[in-house]
């Protein structure tokens, strides 16, 4: 069965999530907005194909690296209180730089 054209009608619900979690991470916020805007080109000079894949690309990039820094300070987070539950007389300390 092939997919319907044409835009998918707006769900309230996903949006609002979508809206929420972006709440608490506007470092990605500000990259959705920026691939947005190179999408959306129409008002900005002119630049070849070749030059907005290659911005589409380095803001996908940046995406993801952003992305993977918020998983992995959750990630740290979600493993010390996990310690800090199973042996209470742990003590958690900052790694020095």
């Amino acid at each position: 069965m092939t997919p319907p054209h044409g835009p998918t009608p707006p769900d309230p619900a996903r949006e609002k999530r979508l809206l929420e979690q972006l709440r608490y991470h506007p470092e990605l916020l500000e990259r959705f907005e920026t691939i947005l805007a190179l999408t959306s080109s129409e008002h900005g000079p002119r630049r070849s194909a070749d030059e907005i894949e290659e911005q589409l690309i380095e803001e996908v990039r940046q995406l993801g690296s952003r992305a993977m820094h918020a998983w992995a300070q959750g990630a740290e987070a979600r493993a010390a209180r996990d310690l800090q539950e199973s042996h209470p007389e742990a003590r958690l300390r900052k790694k020095k730089p």
